[in-house]
């Protein structure tokens, strides 16, 4: 090759060792080098090896009997527990009342956090109004305000929608305002030229460049939401998975509260994955590091 086919060859046109042009599967949308990633089985075996290993090392130190039983039961006891209560049917019965109760206080407290940050986020005055005020109260934990529900509203279902409700609202209302003002102003000041509409603006410029922090709003909200039923559900109640762990607490049935516990990862861990699958759907044409 001399040296004018070099120059005359595009300078984002990557080559192999040999001078030959990559293969599209090994190029990036821009042109350049994109990473090899490791398919779903290599990233699944290197995500279980820490909890296989941790179980493995449990039940071990359980059979020497190194740990007591009462105080931490092997995963063969919580697995026997936890098959015992779906056999029964008591677990379904529980999971279906906690999932009522998180997804109602996340669409309630989600939907209003949502609708208070795009307030916030296109228009000063009303950020200037509310924004301390949501701000002072973000910082009341879960535990302070509890009692205060339990005498305004007693020990019923609404009491403990709201209690969720009221975690699930601040991290969506927070992350939806930061997405709107981080929005590039050169942006705004393109579409004023080009006279959008205020409608305009906010479905083709504010929404997408917002977007990747709803998402992440939308994850906390919904990690939150867990939180906060667990705190709802060990306040009062007679349903639920934590009245489920509560109730064997009293009678020192260890296994069921690990079950319980479990319950709530999966189903916690469940629900950020569903979101973490939106992004990467919905986010497609944003080029970030992936590691």
């Amino acid at each position: 090759m001399n040296s004018t086919e070099a120059i005359a060859r595009p300078v984002l046109q990557k080559e192999t060792g040999n001078g030959l042009p990559l293969p599209e599967s090994q190029r990036d949308h821009s042109g350049g080098i994109r990473s090899k990633r490791p398919n779903k089985r290599t990233v699944l075996i290197r995500g279980s090896l820490l909890p296989v290993g941790i179980l493995t090392v449990w039940q071990i130190a359980g059979m020497l009997e190194l740990i007591s039983a009462n105080l931490l039961p092997t995963p063969v006891a919580i697995g026997r527990s936890f098959v015992d209560l779906i056999v029964s049917g008591e677990l379904f019965g529980h999971l279906g009342i906690s999932v009522y109760r998180a997804s109602l206080g996340f669409l309630l407290g989600g939907g209003l956090g949502l609708l208070f940050g795009f307030a916030v986020g296109l228009f000063r005055r009303f950020e200037e109004t509310v924004d301390p005020t949501v701000q002072m109260l973000r910082m009341i934990p879960h535990l302070a305000i509890t009692p205060l529900f339990i005498l305004w509203f007693g020990f019923g279902e609404f009491s403990k929608v709201l209690l969720i409700a009221k975690g699930a609202f601040f991290p969506l209302y927070v992350n939806t305002f930061l997405g709107i003002r981080n929005a590039d102003s050169k942006l705004f000041d393109v579409a004023r030229i080009l006279e959008f509409s205020r409608w305009k603006q906010i479905t083709r410029l504010v929404l997408p460049a917002s977007l990747p922090n709803i998402l992440l709003g939308l994850r906390l909200s919904l990690g939150v939401s867990w939180l906060g039923l667990v705190v709802a559900e060990l306040m009062g109640s007679s349903e639920g998975i934590g009245y489920l762990i509560m109730d064997a607490r009293q009678f020192s049935q260890t296994s069921i509260v690990f079950v319980g516990i479990i319950i709530f990862a999966i189903v916690g861990k469940a629900t950020d994955s569903f979101v973490r699958y939106l992004e990467r759907r919905l986010l497609r044409w944003r080029d970030s590091f992936n590691g």
